[in-house]
């Protein structure tokens, strides 16, 4: 095999598994924000159980960025920024939701997302990626 051919076949094994992580970030987050955003109601109650202000308020902003991150990081569009966002999204939500009282396992899990996150903003979305065909 060339170098020209084994640098290619790198490439685009990079790309390949660059989607299949953007894909295997916003299985979590997609999902959540739809259902938080078509639960207002449930979700502002939740959130105001957790003692946040203006629940209904931040039960909508959390659906937003957490769907519209979630398919923006999916879709490598803007993937940066949305990795960045959904990244320092995920580590408050770890303090919020697993820290008091503390909850090890889920508190752990959202460090790791969000180091995920943090990995995916550093290096880009890729090349099979809307980021990719707008350059």
């Amino acid at each position: 095999m060339s170098d020209n051919a084994l640098a290619t076949s790198t490439t685009s094994s990079n790309a390949i598994v660059t989607l299949i992580s953007r894909i295997l970030l916003t299985l979590l987050f997609i999902p959540a924000g739809y259902g938080k955003l078509t639960n207002l109601a449930g979700t502002a109650e939740y959130f105001a159980a957790k003692s946040l202000p203006l629940p209904t308020v931040t039960a909508v902003i959390v659906g937003l960025v957490e769907l519209v991150g979630g398919l923006a990081v999916l879709f490598g569009f803007k993937t940066r920024y949305a990795a960045i966002l959904l990244g320092l999204f995920t580590l408050g939500a770890a303090y919020v939701g697993h820290w008091a009282p503390f909850e090890g396992t889920q508190f752990f899990k959202n460090l790791a997302i969000a180091g995920g996150f943090f990995v995916l903003a550093q290096y880009g979305a890729g090349s099979l990626s809307v980021d990719a065909k707008l350059r």
